[in-house]
Parts: C-alpha cells; sequence; structure tokens
C-alpha cells in the first residue's frame, strides 16, 4: 500500500497534461503565423522589387561634351562675363545647404546653354506636370560657369527648390548615384513620382558624371 501511494503522488494530474499541451500547441501556432507572416512580406518585397527592375530607366541625351569646366583646382574664380542678351528667367532653382540660387531659361532660349548658365535638357517637363521630371545640367570644377561645383555636398534627404510661376516647389533628394560619361544619362526615378533631377561631372572624375534625383514634397 505504502508503495501505491508513492507513485500516485509521482503521477502527473490529466488537467496539468492538458494545460501543458494547449501551451505547447498555442506556442506552435504563434510560431507558424510569425512565419507566415514573414513569408508573406518577403513575398510582396520581392514582388515590389520586381516591379520597379521592369521599369526601365529614361534615357537622356547630354548635348555637351562634358559638364566640367577646365582649369586648375583653384580658390581663385574668375568673374562671370556681362552678357549683352538680356532675357527674363523662366523660374529658379535654389539648394539652401549649398547657398546656392541661379535662374533657368526657357528650353528653347539661346541662354539656355551650360557654357552660360545652368541648362534645362531636353525632355523635361515644368513643376507643374503631376509624375513629371524637370532636368538640369551644370558645370562642375572651377572657373565663372562652374555653376554646380558645390553639388558634391549633397546628400540623401537635402531639399531643393524650384520657383516657377509665383510657386515655391520644395523637393527632397532621394537618389544619388553615378553614371559614365558619354554624352547620355540613365535616369532612374519613381516616374508616379514629381522630380527634379541634377546633372553634373563627379567631383575629381571627369569620366563619370553624378544624377541627383529629387522628389516633390511640397507646393507654397
Amino acid at each position: 500500500m505504502i508503495k501505491n501511494k508513492k507513485l500516485n503522488k509521482k503521477r502527473i494530474s490529466p488537467s496539468t497534461v492538458a494545460l501543458i499541451g494547449a501551451v505547447i500547441i498555442t506556442l506552435g501556432g504563434f510560431f507558424l503565423l510569425y512565419n507566415f507572416i514573414g513569408e508573406q512580406r518577403l513575398y510582396a518585397y520581392d514582388y515590389m522589387n520586381n516591379l520597379l527592375s521592369e521599369n526601365e530607366p529614361e534615357i537622356y541625351d547630354v548635348t555637351t561634351e562634358e559638364l566640367i569646366s577646365s582649369g586648375e583646382d583653384t580658390n581663385e574664380i574668375a568673374e562671370e562675363p556681362k552678357q549683352v542678351e538680356t532675357e527674363t528667367y523662366l523660374g529658379y532653382l535654389e539648394i539652401p545647404k549649398i547657398k546656392f540660387r541661379r535662374g533657368f531659361y526657357n528650353l528653347d532660349s539661346s541662354l539656355n546653354n551650360v557654357e552660360l548658365n545652368i541648362e534645362i535638357i531636353e525632355g523635361s517637363s515644368m513643376p507643374d506636370v503631376t509624375g513629371g521630371n524637370l532636368i538640369i545640367a551644370g558645370h562642375s570644377g572651377t572657373g565663372w560657369k562652374a555653376f554646380f561645383r558645390n553639388l558634391y555636398k549633397l546628400e540623401l534627404g537635402d531639399t531643393l527648390i524650384i520657383t516657377y510661376n509665383g510657386l515655391n516647389y520644395s523637393y527632397r533628394i532621394t537618389n544619388i548615384y553615378q553614371e559614365p560619361n558619354t554624352g547620355t544619362i540613365a535616369i532612374r526615378r519613381d516616374r508616379t513620382k514629381t522630380t527634379v533631377t541634377l546633372i553634373t561631372c563627379t567631383k575629381d572624375d571627369s569620366s563619370t558624371q553624378t544624377i541627383y534625383i529629387a522628389e516633390l514634397e511640397g507646393i507654397k
């Protein structure tokens, strides 16, 4: 009789077994659900990446041979020559971080030329076109026409402002990348967004161009 009592004391009650089983089943279900959600997230991520990769970049001609001005690197910047022609700017590009503000001309203006100013590239859209892309090229390097000499200081998240038709369009830089300096560039942007693209030669590397993509954030 004494032995049976000892055996009974060591047995686990059915309610305890049921509770342990329920906990194990619950934990197993949780991990299965967690793995399922993780797999679905990865699937959605891969799906969106595939869609973006199928979206071919826009190819544009850059009509200038190169966007870097000639001359030795020096702190001395020559004075901009006075232009004989006078013409009203179509709009302004402002970059607060590098204290840059410069007007740009109409696409068909004789002053719309990197040898005289920053240049609007053929195929550009003005900021009021939803989903459009305003493409602006400029010289880097040294000399008075190196208007984009300080673009290399820009980083993701920096702000650009385009003033056009009495409104200020505020953009934020979302992508910076390099392309070979071959006369054409591939613009990689989200075509559902209204954007500005800046193009200039890469600092200390005239064989490549640096492209800055900025997406519209607000209008005032």
